[in-house]
């Protein structure tokens, strides 16, 4: 996890609900460079070193940042489940499909959604969040792909449907707004969940149930994930992929159904803890 005020968080490593062990002296960020040493196991060491010398500290009111620094790149995965495909009315994808989403989208996860200029069509996607933990290019098998995530994350895949799906182009412009892309609170680490394809995801708006999915339908898994895109692009330590939404979204619903500012909205993923934002208008 990293805590601490916007743009200047720091590194701590979660004991429970309430409390956590400060790592910053030992590491500057969770970035490339801290995965790329193999900065998990050490930190992972360093944590139990100090919750058996009594050095935790409580949470309190602190503010949680997103647990990475802000990546080389954020990669995104569309119509990544057969129920929400079926649900917009599209085919089931024979390949991935890939997007770009700006780095600069990464958020906490209880920070504000803001609702960009000329939007009427905000939406919601929670997602499952791949971190990436080596660099990779041209993964040979599912072992070296398996081998190169450094675990996964909660994030709300925000997006502006107008600017994704009317205005030509690529999705990256309904994507890539500020604050479109809240992560969190935590990184957990492949051992510490389990059956990634056995994962429950949900979220709420404004207390109702909106989607309420599993990983179980996802068409492409993660491990299959970083191996097919590193044979077309190099993933760096640190890069976030997010892997595609269950149904339930607002643009699958009758009539479709959007964010407006004071919408408030909840959602998690088995393992990987609860976010909560609330939505804000443009500034």
């Amino acid at each position: 996890m990293r805590i601490g005020a916007a743009g200047r968080e720091r590194p701590v490593v979660r004991v429970d609900a309430d409390h956590y062990v400060d790592v910053s002296d030992r590491f500057g960020d969770y970035d490339a460079a801290f995965f790329a040493s193999g900065g998990i196991a050490e930190a992972r060491a360093l944590a139990a070193e100090r919750v058996a010398a009594g050095a935790v500290s409580a949470f309190g009111g602190v503010r949680i940042g997103a647990p990475i620094a802000r990546p080389h790149q954020i990669l995104c995965v569309g119509l990544n489940y057969a129920d929400h495909a079926a649900e917009t009315g599209q085919a089931v994808p024979a390949e991935p499909i890939l997007f770009t989403k700006a780095p600069n989208t990464l958020i906490g996860p209880y920070d504000d959604v803001r609702i960009p200029r000329g939007s009427s069509r905000t939406d919601w996607e929670v997602e499952l969040g791949i971190v990436v933990g080596t660099r990779a290019s041209y993964l040979d098998s599912d072992e070296q792909a398996r081998a190169a995530i450094a675990g996964y994350v909660l994030v709300n895949d925000v997006s502006e449907r107008e600017f994704q799906n009317d205005r030509g182009g690529q999705w990256v412009k309904g994507k890539s707004a500020e604050t479109f892309n809240p992560a969190g609170p935590w990184l957990a680490t492949p051992d510490e969940i389990g059956d990634v394809r056995a994962l429950s995801l949900w979220l709420d708006v404004d207390g109702v149930r909106r989607q309420d999915g599993t990983t179980a339908t996802m068409i492409f898994d993660p491990v299959y994930l970083v191996r097919y895109i590193s044979q077309f692009m190099v993933l760096e330590p640190g890069d976030l992929i997010n892997t595609g939404t269950p149904p339930g979204v607002g643009l699958g619903m009758t009539p479709p159904t959007y964010l407006v500012p004071g919408n408030v909205l909840r959602l998690g993923i088995s393992g990987l803890g609860e976010q909560r934002q609330t939505v804000v208008g443009p500034r």
